[in-house]
């Protein structure tokens, strides 16, 4: 814990300065997490970003205090978190239930789970940031930084240096179509077809340099499994329908390899669930006892005070009657009759309900490995096969002539409301963490997520609305004409879509699963071996690797192999200023993260005014070739550049303790 004088006492926290500017950070890190995550299926964490932009602009103005840059860091951190909706929601998208994105609806699901999701972190405080002893790394670091900050630094010049950097690359990649994306190619011996690439985006990169080389060698790892056994194993079989070699090896990995992954993941989010009963129901116990000492808030410090929980369990009570406005309004056309009253009292109770239970076990997850290694993805894919199991078991046939895609519809709509309420509690936790060590007020703190999920909520319709109209996602293009290669993939809503598809229609392929599951529970047994030595392999990751992108994988990797080999030569060279080339490398990472994705939001807005797909291409396809070169070029140039960077710790400055920052996969 931090100082407790009188100067901190009374520093300015709360300030309507602070809220306009961590809404406006607010919104740049929201369009920048939304296009990497329909384009990657990965989102980056905006804390420690946030903090430097903040401190920059505050420090302009005058009169900053490490108070309020955490209170713009914390409503700012919605913005890395809120935009998990996008790993089920496009699915209504995908299955043609909705054209676009109705800003009201999807305005409702972002905000009404968003705050569910800070109603639930604020008794969870304390037992869990407070009570329970964990670590809570990407908030300890957000807090390093803020107090690296507060006594002056140059870490602002080295993010947007960084950003500039990204930003020009992705311009000419994405934009000006002079550099490739990537690079890859098939290798078939006999029937069997392999894959090998690597993609050139220096925002992956970063991300892969965030997360760390543990979860990069798990996502190696699903690579080999996907393109290194499952495929050619497949194909060889024949399957892939008799196609070329290299849309064969596309279609056995879309279409049933990929399922492989969902199976790791979901078997990796129900053992950690399971694992982590004691844990949930000490937090339930915890929160109770603070119910009861609510009386007492007032005589308690300033650092201890949450929230009156009163008004916290009003608020999530109250929250119920606008879930089940929401469901009732996605339903009203399906022709339910009485069943329609039946669906949304279930659908309501199952999305709080679950959703409290997940919210509890990605808080106690993030103090424990961190946000990076929470299980989203392994909850939105457990959401999505419940509640298409369940739902059937209500509905039947009773929806009409379209009632399967209704059910498919309502089992995506569900999950994205859980999704996101166990998106928020996750982060929110973090940020309450490094309140803590700051010495910051939770209740403002709380207050600020408030602010912060409701700006992202106004935000994200829009920003997917556009996004979807310049490009498209796979499988799904709103108007003829435009370029397919364009299209986001929106990964992991395609692969919660596949699910819930498979399992309505009773065509999912519960080999390919239930091998996932099998796989993924020794992948559990081995990460808990590794643990106990100091080591992370996190299983769900596995999963991951197997069903994004090799190039997209493959590009990650390379950032988490720079990271470690920089680790390595300067503990070789007895390097004191470790942790300082550490919060160096964290700043330049973020810095790729945000310019290139501010640079794709940017293209987006051009083809949608314009209403093409690449308008500010320069060149035609006959100019791949040479693109490839050009790309493979620039970024063998700028890997090492990075490395070099990353790798020599500053001579000026003395070493400061900063650990990671992680993607939310």
């Amino acid at each position: 814990m931090g100082s407790r004088g009188p100067t901190q006492a009374h520093a300015s926290e709360l300030t309507l300065r602070g809220l306009l500017l961590g809404a406006a950070i607010t919104v740049v890190f929201m369009a920048a997490n939304v296009y990497m995550g329909l384009k990657t299926g990965m989102t980056f964490s905006s804390s420690i970003p946030a903090a430097m932009i903040s401190m920059g602009c505050l420090r302009l103005l005058g009169g900053a205090t490490i108070l309020e840059n955490n209170i713009v860091q914390t409503q700012a951190s919605a913005a890395g978190t809120l935009c998990n909706v996008i790993l089920v929601l496009p699915g209504l998208v995908l299955i043609g239930h909705w054209q676009g994105f109705p800003f009201w609806q999807t305005s409702a699901v972002c905000l009404l789970g968003g705050l569910l999701g800070v109603a639930y972190s604020i008794p969870l405080r304390r037992a869990l940031v407070v009570g329970a002893g964990l670590p809570y790394p990407e908030g300890t670091a957000a807090a390093e930084v803020l107090k690296v900050g507060q006594g002056g630094d140059g870490g602002l010049r080295v993010l947007l240096g960084a950003a500039g950097v990204a930003a020009a690359l992705g311009l000419a990649t994405t934009g000006l179509r002079l550099l490739a994306e990537g690079i890859h190619g098939t290798l078939s011996v006999g029937s069997a077809v392999f894959r090998l690439g690597t993609g050139f985006s220096l925002a992956l990169v970063g991300v892969g340099y965030l997360v760390g080389i543990g979860a990069c060698l798990a996502l190696i790892t699903g690579v080999a499994l996907a393109w290194g056994v499952a495929v050619p194993l497949l194909t060889a079989l024949g399957h892939g329908g008799g196609a070329a070699p290299a849309e064969a090896a596309e279609a056995v990995w879309s279409g049933e390899v990929r399922l492989i992954g969902a199976g790791i993941i979901a078997a990796g989010g129900v053992f950690t669930v399971a694992g982590l009963a004691r844990p949930i129901l000490d937090s339930v116990r915890g929160a109770l006892a603070a119910a009861r000492a609510g009386g007492a808030s007032r005589d308690l410090p300033r650092q201890e005070r949450d929230l009156p929980i009163t008004w916290v369990g009003g608020a999530a009570l109250g929250l119920s009657l606008p879930l089940a406005g929401l469901f009732g309004w996605f339903a009203v056309g399906a022709e339910l009759g009485g069943l329609l009253p039946v669906l949304i009292v279930t659908a309501s109770l199952f999305a709080i309900l679950v959703g409290f239970l997940m919210a509890a076990a990605c808080g106690y997850l993030a103090g424990l490995l961190g946000s990076s290694s929470s299980p989203i993805s392994g909850i939105g894919i457990l959401t999505t096969i419940l509640a298409a199991l369940l739902l059937p078991l209500l509905v039947g046939r009773a929806a009409g002539p379209e009632g399967d895609r209704f059910v498919i519809g309502m089992a995506l709509l569900v999950a994205s409301v859980i999704v996101t309420v166990a998106s928020i509690a996750n982060d929110n936790l973090q940020d309450l963490k490094t309140g803590q060590l700051v010495d910051a007020t939770p209740w403002r703190q709380q207050v600020a997520l408030i602010a912060g999920v409701g700006v992202g909520a106004l935000v994200i319709a829009p920003l997917l609305a556009l996004l979807y109209r310049a490009y498209g996602f796979v499988g799904a293009l709103p108007r003829e004409g435009m370029d397919p290669a364009s299209a986001l993939p929106a990964p992991q809503a395609a692969l919660m879509t596949q699910i819930a598809g498979g399992i309505v229609h009773g065509a999912l392929p519960w080999g390919m699963v239930l091998a996932g599951i099998g796989i993924g529970a020794g992948l559990v047994a081995l990460e808990a071996r590794l643990r106990r030595r100091g080591l992370s392999f996190p299983a769900l990751t596995v999963g991951i690797g197997m069903y994004l992108p090799l190039t997209v994988v493959m590009t990650i990797a390379a950032g988490g192999v720079v990271g470690w080999l920089a680790a390595r030569a300067l503990r070789s060279r007895g390097e004191a200023a470790i942790g300082d080339a550490r919060r160096r490398g964290v700043l330049l990472a973020s810095g790729f993260l945000v310019g290139e994705s501010l640079v794709g939001v940017l293209i987006a807005a051009s083809d949608t005014l314009t209403g093409r797909s690449g308008s500010l291409a320069l060149v035609g396809a006959g100019f791949h070739g040479t693109a490839t070169a050009l790309g493979l070029a620039a970024f063998l140039v700028a890997l090492p550049a990075f490395y070099r960077m990353v790798s020599r710790a500053s001579p000026d400055r003395p070493a400061r303790a900063v650990s990671g920052a992680g993607e939310r996969a």
